[in-house]
């Protein structure tokens, strides 16, 4: 190879290696202040978010993820089925946005978010009268406190706990 070939090279795969290293530092920065948007999948959207805040996929593991959707029929006492194309389109979206192990999971393996080290970290000063509230009814209600849950936004300048 060329010599004058060989430091553009090395300033090429550099300057990328840091890009990459910065976006995933923003990332990280962005699910720690409380954004953990991911682009959205209107199926996804569409059928969890039906009956409950569609969860970021960021929230659980890959693995969760998919346990989840394996159990759909009885998912946490309802039929949430699926037909099965729209089941593997929301399988590969949530596992291609899915948190990190480590953080994510529960420890006891649960397949819930309110059960997540992230989870109980984020919330663990949260006392037990508010998860009672009408508004509130349970802690996997995130809606109820954090405004912008709809859209991955858990900030905590945009939580409003109902009275």
């Amino acid at each position: 190879m060329d010599n004058a070939v060989k430091p553009r090279l090395f300033d090429v795969t550099v300057w990328t290696i840091g890009l990459l290293a910065g976006m995933a530092l923003i990332a990280h920065e962005a699910m720690a202040e409380g954004m953990i948007a991911s682009p959205t999948n209107e199926r996804w959207k569409a059928e969890c978010g039906s009956c409950h805040v569609a969860y970021p996929p960021a929230l659980l593991p890959a693995s969760t993820r998919r346990r989840l959707m394996s159990q759909l029929d009885r998912h946490f006492g309802v039929d949430a089925t699926v037909d099965p194309m729209a089941g593997a389109e929301m399988v590969r979206y949530l596992e291609r946005y899915a948190g990190t192990e480590r953080r994510t999971t529960a420890s006891t393996g649960s397949l819930r978010v309110t059960e997540t080290r992230w989870f109980s970290h984020k919330h663990g000063e949260v006392p037990a009268s508010i998860w009672r509230l009408p508004a509130v009814k349970s802690a996997s209600n995130c809606a109820a406190c954090h405004t912008g849950a709809e859209q991955g936004d858990f900030r905590h300048h945009n939580i409003r706990i109902p009275r």
